[in-house]
């Protein structure tokens, strides 16, 4: 039997994820509605998708950059979703190093890529309802192109550094995250190391990223509103909004849940663990499932392309 300050110095080579610490007893019941809600994500979203590939009318712009949010929404789902029902299910604990590692990176990058594509579509709204002639002209299939390869590289290549930096401290002995995610600090917190760059980094690096773009998006319908206002028909106003209606609503609920995860982070104290770990779950699984169900009702284009794409498979 390996003696307790062998097991000390042993290197780890995978982590053990524990849900809940304090109310194990939770799992089995929260195990239907996040499975639901994760069925409902991956559905809306193929649904959404397969919808927009197939009818030539929603080849625009405005679609592409609703298809990369879509694609964003299910890769992160997939990341993170699973692996948590396969804990409440079977009890499957174990994650690999390379495995959390990888989790995390595509977590740290994801939310950022998300929020820039919310900017880019409410500047394609900004040009929509601002420069409706100039709209064909800068709003191509290039411009989209250019943009997702943007949402990409830089997040990609900003926030990279938090996974590696987290990847190379040295974690000796204890191997138990207290989350359902590989969470940079709930990681970093088992090391041997002090990860103060790590901490920083991630704060500065996401924040400046996140921040940035919801500035730009603030802007951008400041512009939109005041124009809006400018239009003599009441008609033509009603029509304006309705057109970034979705994305707004997206964007205030996409605001909405970060800005409850990080206030019941700051809060970390009066909160219980148990509670934030289940908001950080929610936050990976609610917009993800609404979000092509809040554009499919809201848009008329949408609306009549799922027709379609029912009368098709009947």
């Amino acid at each position: 039997m390996t003696s307790p300050s062998n097991y000390s110095t042993a290197p780890v080579s995978e982590f053990l994820l524990i849900c809940f610490p304090n109310y194990q007893s939770w799992q089995h019941w929260l195990s239907l509605p996040l499975s639901l809600l994760f069925l409902l994500a991956m559905g809306a979203n193929a649904t959404l998708l397969i919808t927009i590939r197939l009818e030539a009318s929603l080849h625009e712009p405005m679609y592409y950059l609703l298809s990369i949010l879509s694609l964003l929404d299910v890769v992160l789902c997939l990341t993170i979703i699973p692996k948590v029902l396969a804990i409440f299910w079977f009890d499957l604990r174990s994650i690999s190093f390379f495995a959390c590692f990888l989790q995390m990176y595509i977590m740290n990058c994801f939310l950022p890529m998300e929020s820039c594509t919310f900017m880019i579509m409410a500047y394609d709204r900004y040009v929509a309802i601002c420069h409706p002639l100039r709209y064909p002209s800068i709003i191509t299939d290039k411009f989209v192109a250019k943009a997702g390869a943007f949402i990409i590289i830089r997040n990609a290549l900003l926030l990279s550094p938090v996974p590696i930096l987290s990847a190379q401290l040295h974690y000796f002995g204890r191997n138990v995250i207290e989350n359902c995610i590989c969470a940079n600090l709930s990681v970093s917190r088992l090391s041997c190391d002090n990860f103060t760059l790590n901490r920083i980094y991630q704060f500065v690096a996401g924040w400046t990223l996140l921040g940035s773009d919801f500035v730009l998006i603030f802007i951008s319908y400041i512009f939109i509103l005041r124009s809006v206002l400018k239009f003599k028909a009441e008609r033509a106003a009603v029509k304006a909004l309705n057109t970034c209606g979705s994305h707004f609503i997206l964007i205030l609920f996409f605001c909405t849940i970060l800005l409850v995860v990080v206030l019941t982070n700051v809060a970390r104290k009066k909160v219980p663990m148990d509670i934030l770990i289940l908001l950080n779950v929610l936050h990976h699984l609610i917009p993800p499932a609404l979000n092509p169900i809040v554009y499919g009702f809201q848009t008329k284009e949408l609306k009549q392309g799922f027709q379609k794409l029912l009368q098709r498979g009947l």
